[in-house]
């Protein structure tokens, strides 16, 4: 699903109009962005929590010739799917009755 899909899916669960799907789809991911360049963590209850981590600065190699280079430190986003996604993703479909 993208972006367009996600928003077709408001429109028609919350019955409101595409401009102001867009437009609330547009706030939730900024303030979710902006709560993490903040350092702050995002709850969102029964769907999950977005944190940063710092990930450390470390030795690679270059897949090319294989020679040895410096990958700096840098901060990444992270998220951790709550009970409730947990579930629904790992439910098996239900037989139907005939």
């Amino acid at each position: 699903m993208n972006k367009a899909e996600l928003i077709n899916a408001v429109v028609k669960e919350a019955g409101i109009s595409k401009a102001k799907a867009g437009v609330a789809l547009d706030t939730v991911i900024a303030s979710i962005s902006d709560a993490l360049k903040a350092k702050e963590k995002v709850t969102l209850v029964g769907f999950g929590t977005f944190s940063t981590a710092v990930r450390s600065a470390r030795t690679g190699r270059n897949p090319r010739d294989g020679k040895a280079i410096k990958i700096a430190a840098k901060t990444v986003a992270k998220f951790k799917p709550g009970k409730k996604l947990s579930d629904a993703v790992n439910s098996k479909p239900s037989k139907k009755k005939k």
